[in-house]
């Protein structure tokens, strides 16, 4: 990937799983309770019984004042968002009214440290709580208008549901309703008792009046506005350049991040546009006609993350073909991604079709392994056709674009061969760092070190010597998972052996290596009477759930991960028999990220990162010195 598109991958930072409702709310409770004792606290020299129940009645006043509005708003607005056509889910309503009561404790309590600190007084308190209530309306309504794609008014709705019950229990319990005149013998018997209760409340809240409620209905106004304003800016260079909203692609990050939900596929199908991708298969079946093993490799990119798009091929082409599958990477970038786990379908309907069209043949070379610049190629024909497996260990390298494979499997086929299954090994990177990341372009010397070592690779294969092939696999789960960056297809190993030579490929379920291991690995593999050896990583992206570069070796015992691979080696040679191997390639029709896009929707999302904090900061500021500017003037 580029430097512009490992941003972008930065953002797995900010993933997180949303906690169920009822924790949102249980902690929601813990802190409305501790935020009442601190708020109301009643002090005195009683006795210690009495103390305790003191600070139980703070501690239920918190509860009632903060945490009651807390959980109205937790249970009520998934219900008020879907009445209007949104898309809050339980958990996502809990969560997000758990920060808005923390953002509301925050503020006052910051006021009420100010108030001490200065002569602002209790009022100021109960100004900062004005705003308080007036923030997290617009937070709120930022994000249902992010998480709903509803419109502004109708986004208020839902929004507008923590703060109009707060107010109202402020109403209530402040006893404002004796500022106005309502009148009538009807209105003082039967409402004013449920109107006016501030006899049961806290003295603290008899400073509020009704100025404080116009005040706060002029804040949302505001804040409301200033919410519009900040979404039109940010959202103008999407529209422009993508054709889609900034708002479709926070709504669906939000909810893969949180809910595992599939929503970022919705905004990434809009982006897409359709490619034509080859898909080969190299199959080795027993001699009674049973398969043993299958390398599958469609030019596609296992990402963009999670199991979002194809990130999670690997497993999917590993549970759909017979015998044990090796799905390494191919020669494809992120503008390959495909942009919904639905387009998987396609491709496994081609590996289907490649395999009803195999020839096999008895017959294959020892294996080659040839070097120009960079690039090294281990290359191993089966009858006219032949696998290659490119490397740049013990440099640095990432993808490797999809124009830069199509031609080096073409160079390779120029000196003879029918058909290639050309592999980027991935296997050797040192993580994000630097602008320079190791893709492999175009035009790039290392581009023209791989041509040149696949055409090497290919001569030297059209004039070896055949022989009987024998093949012995093994795999194993192995203890790691995801969190180590070891996916659930573990580690899998497969030798090859033609004449006197044994030659290995060792598959990790990972996204690329870091430096050094892969030469580590194969050192070990060769020591143990190996002739050849490669590792390969599959390049899921289901690892990078956790970080943008959770790569394999970053986490784990290197010692345990290479003697794991010693005996699967070992478990393969015990394995070896009689076989036979036929390649073919299909074609399937997919919709990938395309050509450029990958770039330009990594160049916005990082810019609303870096830049939609600022102008955030910004809008808060304006919006809060005219507030002080209203408060002065109604004052």
């Amino acid at each position: 990937m580029t430097a512009t598109q490992s941003d972008l991958a930065g953002l797995s930072r900010y993933i997180f799983t949303a906690p169920s409702w009822y924790a949102s709310l249980g902690f929601a409770l813990a802190i409305a309770a501790m935020a009442g004792i601190a708020a109301f606290d009643s002090g005195g020299t009683s006795p210690t019984w009495r103390s305790l129940l003191i600070l139980g009645r703070d501690a239920w006043q918190g509860i009632f004042f903060i945490g009651l509005p807390t959980v109205i708003a937790s249970v009520g607005t998934t219900g008020v968002d879907r009445f209007v056509g949104g898309k809050l889910t339980p958990n996502r309503s809990s969560l997000l009214a758990l920060l808005c009561e923390v953002i509301l404790v925050a503020i006052v309590i910051g006021a009420g440290i100010v108030s001490l600190l200065t002569p602002l007084g209790q009022t100021f308190i109960y100004d900062a709580l004005v705003i308080a209530l007036a923030s997290i309306f617009a937070f709120r309504l930022l994000v249902v208008m992010a998480v709903s794609q509803s419109s502004l008014l109708i986004a208020a709705v839902p929004a507008s549901l923590q703060t109009v019950v707060s107010a109202l229990f402020l109403f209530v319990y402040s006893g404002t309703v004796r500022f106005l005149e309502l009148g009538g013998p009807l209105v003082d018997a039967y409402l004013m008792p449920y109107l006016s209760r501030a006899s049961e409340a806290p003295a603290e809240l008899w400073v509020i009046d009704a100025q404080h409620f116009q005040l706060l209905g002029i804040m949302c106004v505001l804040y409301a506005g200033a919410v519009y304003v900040f979404i039109r800016v940010i959202d103008r260079p999407w529209q422009r350049s993508l054709g889609v909203s900034v708002l479709d692609f926070i709504r669906g990050f939000i909810g893969h991040v949180a809910e595992g939900s599939r929503e970022l596929e919705d905004f990434f199908e809009k982006l897409g546009e359709e490619a034509i991708v080859p898909v080969s298969v190299l199959a080795f079946r027993r001699r009674d006609g049973t398969q043993k093993a299958r390398f599958v490799l469609p030019m596609i990119h296992p990402g963009p993350m999670g199991e979002i798009g194809g990130g999670n091929f690997p497993t999917r082409v590993a549970e759909h073909t017979d015998g044990l599958v090796f799905p390494p990477h191919a020669t494809a970038g992120h503008d390959f991604n495909l942009v919904t786990e639905r387009e998987v379908d396609s491709i496994l309907d081609a590996i289907d079709a490649a395999q009803t069209k195999l020839t096999y043949s008895g017959t294959a070379t020892r294996s080659v392994r040839t070097r120009s610049g960079e690039a090294s190629m281990l290359g191993q024909a089966f009858g006219n056709d032949a696998l290659l497996v490119a490397s740049y260990a013990p440099g640095f390298a990432d993808d490797v674009e999809y124009g830069v494979g199509l031609s080096a499997a073409a160079e390779a086929r120029t000196v003879g061969l029918d058909d290639v299954l050309l592999v980027d090994a991935h296997n050797s990177n040192n993580g994000l760092q630097g602008e320079d990341l190791g893709h492999v372009t175009p035009g790039s010397q290392r581009a023209f070190d791989m041509l040149t070592a696949a055409k090497q690779a290919g001569g030297r294969l059209c004039e070896a010597p055949t022989g009987p092939i024998r093949l012995g696999v093994a795999w194993e789960r192995t203890d790691w998972d995801a969190l180590d960056g070891i996916g659930p297809l573990g580690i899998r190993a497969a030798v090859v052996e033609v004449g006197d030579q044994q030659t290995a490929y060792v598959l990790v379920d990972g996204n690329n290596m870091v430096p050094g291991l892969r030469d580590r690995v194969v050192d070990a593999v060769t020591a143990r009477g190996i002739d050849v050896a490669e590792v390969m990583t599959t390049d899921t992206h289901i690892v990078n759930t956790v970080e943008a570069d959770n790569q394999v070796g970053a986490a784990i015992d290197h010692g345990a991960f290479v003697a794991t691979i010693e005996r699967l080696v070992d478990a393969a040679v015990d394995d070896l028999e009689p076989v036979e191997a036929g390649l073919a390639t299909e074609r399937a029709t997919v919709t990938v990220f395309g050509n450029d896009r990958t770039e330009t929707l990594a160049s916005h999302a990082n810019a609303v990162v870096s830049m939609g904090g600022a102008l955030a900061a910004v809008i808060i500021l304006v919006a809060m010195a005219v507030s002080v500017l209203v408060f002065f003037v109604t004052g």
